[in-house]
């Protein structure tokens, strides 16, 4: 660079005018004054050199807009636009301007650069997958014509859409609800611990059964037996097999059974902490579902009779009134031969544990009266809601009902239609629970991708790296495909449309061995590669209910439900 030539003289004829006795040499004061000059310039010289000169973008646009620097539910092939503050040099562009998947694999771009360089235009030279991450970046390499650096990088994180081509060939919505049946059957039928005739907990179990997913497995029997996937033979004989297994060989404490147990030996598999005894909620299913398969099984033949002999011994071998605590009017959910009640968790809601209530004030043997439901599980009235969530009023439970199993479970075999007490009308629950369900997914209110009036339910399932109770109110972006389809007797026409939804748009990703996985999640693209037996039952349960009421009409059948349930205050046309 230049600098203007400096004259000295007049500073040293100032300095010895002015100095006087000033001990300040001639030398230091040059040494000043040609810092101060260094830095200064002539006007002619004030325009830098351009190498020197940064450069940044002026906007960015992903098919047109701009909302950031993370897209998702994006095409196969995203048009990026940027606008630069100068001309871009293109042979710094090949190197600077890239795209990867989610491996880092390099993804071929095409390049145009438009308004004399300084906008570059970049598409995927071929079409991006579907329901996968890319990150579009351009680095400080990029220069511009004049040599210089862009000073501030970016990338752009995108998750390309869900692709709306059908999966699988159209077939009838009747055709379908067998087929998810048949399909979804497998787990508990294929499945089935070889030992045991019990359900694993989930497909990744080994030898660990549960007993509650046990007795959804079992009442998936008598559909397989009339949809002719099995022959009644065939039920009797698997039933039987389980039946002896809980007789022989599975711990019981009191009747009742541990939430899991080792398919094989029949020792209690600890479910947690000071909980290696009884689970009496997990044994109301069991018992839900033995009691169902002794309705079923109701020829006068020497193998029914016994079935239903044994499926007796066990129903009335459940000490259901031992779980009163000490006699205290409330229902307590486990009980350890080591730690007695330490877990300490009273069975109160609304919750999934209705039908526990029922199934002890049924009991022929141990039975529990009226106050111990009422003071218990309906907390003496507190079980109430009656606000209302997307305009549509809750009678029971918490805020937008909580998770959807909460109106599964217990009506696998309690018939809600006509059913009522002091607390509510129990279609009413079932149904507005899962419809504010279904307004909360449509109306997405934390924005998650893929939530909509097709893809839809939250319950509790396998989420990335855990196992969680999803609801409005906790809500973190996995669909459980159980939650709607399980809810079908309730919302037929959102249920169907979430049906449809699952298996022909996305059945290349959720449609298994076992009928649908366990729960996805399109905001993060994670497929879960898991089944449940608590989850996969009640799709068949609830799909023949829909279809038929089956389940329904054989639980509620039984003399013994008839009467507990009068006696804890309901009414229904089918008590």
């Amino acid at each position: 660079m230049r600098h203007r030539k400096t004259d000295y003289s007049i500073f040293d004829n100032w300095l010895h005018w002015e100095s006087g006795n000033l001990n300040m040499t001639r030398q230091v004061l040059y040494l000043l004054i040609g810092i101060l000059f260094l830095g200064c310039k002539s006007k002619v010289d004030t325009e830098p050199d351009p190498v020197y000169v940064a450069f940044n973008y002026n906007s960015i646009k992903v098919n047109g807009d701009f909302s950031g620097f993370d897209y998702k539910g994006i095409n196969s092939i995203p048009v990026f636009k940027i606008s630069f503050t100068a001309p871009i040099d293109q042979t710094s562009s090949t190197s600077s301007i890239t795209m990867a998947d989610k491996n880092l694999n390099a993804v071929p771009v095409n390049l145009v650069f438009e308004n004399k360089d300084s906008t570059v235009t970049v598409k995927p030279a071929s079409p991006l997958k579907y329901l996968s991450g890319y990150t579009f970046a351009v680095s400080n390499s990029l220069k511009s014509k004049a040599g210089s650096f862009l000073s501030i990088p970016f990338s752009v994180n995108i998750t390309t859409g869900i692709d709306s081509a059908n999966k699988f060939p159209v077939i009838s919505n009747d055709a379908l609800l067998t087929l998810i049946q048949k399909q979804t059957f497998k787990y508990f039928w294929d499945f089935g611990h070889p030992v045991s005739g019990m359900s694993r907990e989930r497909n990744t179990s080994g030898d660990v059964v549960t007993s509650g997913g046990t007795g959804f497995g079992i009442m998936t029997i008598p559909v397989a037996i009339d949809r002719k996937f099995i022959t009644r033979a065939e039920g009797v004989i698997r039933v039987q097999k389980i039946a002896d297994f809980l007789k022989n060989n599975a711990a019981h404490f009191h009747g009742a059974y541990p939430h899991w147990i080792n398919g094989s030996s029949g020792v209690v598999v600890p479910f947690s902490p000071n909980d290696n005894g009884a689970d009496i909620v997990e044994t109301s299913y069991l018992m839900m579902g033995l009691l169902t398969a002794r309705q079923y099984f109701d020829d006068v033949n020497a193998s029914e009779s016994k079935l239903r002999t044994d499926i007796n011994t066990l129903l009335d071998g459940v000490e259901w009134d031992w779980f009163r605590k000490d006699g205290s009017n409330m229902l307590y959910w486990n009980w350890s031969p080591d730690f007695e009640f330490a877990v300490n968790v009273p069975v109160r809601g609304w919750n999934e544990c209705l039908v526990t209530y029922v199934m002890a004030a049924s009991s022929k043997t141990h039975s529990i009266p009226k106050i111990v439901y009422d003071n218990g599980f309906a907390k003496n009235g507190a079980i109430k809601n009656n606000n209302s969530y997307y305009g549509i009023e809750l009678p029971l439970g918490e805020a937008f009902g909580g998770p959807l199993f909460f109106e599964h479970y217990s009506f696998l075999g309690i018939n809600p239609n006509g059913l009522s007490d002091t607390y509510a009308n129990y279609l009413t629950q079932a149904v507005n629970h899962s419809k504010i369900n279904f307004e909360y997914c449509k109306d997405n209110p934390k924005n998650f991708y893929g939530y909509s009036k097709d893809c839809w339910g939250l319950t509790a399932s396998d989420i990335k790296d855990g196992y969680t109770a999803s609801s409005p109110t906790n809500d973190q972006g996995f669909i459980a495909p159980t939650a709607a389809i399980s809810s079908l007797p309730f919302t037929p026409v959102e249920s169907l449309q979430a049906i449809n939804f699952f298996y022909y748009k996305m059945g290349d990703h959720l449609w298994g061995e076992y009928g649908f996985v366990d729960s996805f999640n399109l905001n993060t693209i994670w497929f879960a590669n898991s089944y449940l037996a608590i989850d996969q039952g009640p799709q068949i349960v609830m799909i023949e209910n829909y279809r038929t009421g089956l389940l329904w009409k054989l639980f509620m059948s039984s003399p013994e439900i008839k009467t507990g349930m009068k006696n804890l205050g309901f009414q229904s046309p089918n008590l």
